[in-house]
């Protein structure tokens, strides 16, 4: 494909940088639009207290019979349900807010360009997710029950709600960035940063690097500490693979046409 038409692929979507800034503010409007109603619905249905006893329940599944969390700040009973609400409200309107986002850069973008970004924006998403769903599902629970079994018959454990709710925040974060491992390894290949070859031969390294990680941003127990490093590792065998996939199926027109040249000029 020649260069103009590269640039036919542009052609009527040059706007002034007015326009731009107004149509950058009609998706802001939508995106907060998107999640002030979704805190809506959430805060008649289920409601914010009911949204923090499902967040705590695999704490509260694992403590001592009569045990509860507790409230150390006057306010704290009011403020942490309302935080986790519009926590909550984000991530149901973020599908809503990530197309605002694209949107608003797909105009600008050629084609192949956009064959690259919006799957990484879509799979991140979803990645993220996963990782939070993983965190919540089956690692909250192996971690409480190791540290409930671990403390002292002697101690009745009383956590504060604020505590716990930076906690699960942390761990939250830790596990939805860690999956984005796939996406990492895809987008450095790509932009062609690192060969496939030398991902493969840095293999040992992010395997102990995995550990350290995990040794850092997760409590001191090897529950938590190999469910983070081992997921890590098998997504960097899976980045490795998609990066192949990838990159075969995103290249620029010129690309195209230099690798065809080269390949028609080989005897």
């Amino acid at each position: 494909m020649s260069e103009s038409s590269r640039d036919d692929e542009l052609a009527g979507t040059e706007q002034p940088f007015v326009e731009h800034l107004m149509e950058l503010r009609d998706r802001l409007v939508k995106s907060a639009m998107a999640v002030g109603l979704a805190a809506a619905v959430l805060f008649f249905f289920p409601g914010p207290g009911e949204l923090y006893d499902l967040l705590a329940q695999p704490l509260v599944a694992h403590l001592p019979r009569g045990a509860t969390l507790i409230a150390t700040s006057v306010i704290s009973p009011f403020m942490v349900p309302l935080k986790i609400l519009f926590m909550t409200a984000f991530l149901l309107a973020l599908p809503v807010v990530l197309y605002q986002v694209w949107a608003f850069i797909a105009p600008g973008l050629y084609l192949h360009e956009k064959r690259l970004v919006l799957p990484l924006v879509i799979s991140s998403t979803v990645l993220f997710f996963v990782g939070v769903a993983f965190c919540y599902f089956f690692v909250f629970g192996k971690v409480f029950a190791f540290i409930q079994a671990f403390a002292p018959k002697s101690i009745t454990p009383a956590p504060d709600i604020e505590e716990y709710l930076s906690f699960v925040l942390t761990m939250f974060l830790a596990f939805g960035i860690a999956f984005e491992v796939p996406i990492v390894v895809i987008v450095l290949a790509r932009l062609g940063i690192v060969s496939i070859d030398k991902l493969k031969a840095f293999r040992g390294y992010f395997v102990v690097g995995a550990f350290i990680v995990a040794a850092i941003v997760t409590p001191p127990d090897v529950v938590s500490q190999l469910s983070l490093a081992i997921p890590m590792c098998i997504l960097y065998e899976v980045g490795i693979w998609g990066a192949r996939i990838f990159i075969k199926h995103t290249k620029a027109p010129g690309d195209e046409d230099a690798e065809a040249a080269s390949d028609a000029a080989k005897p």
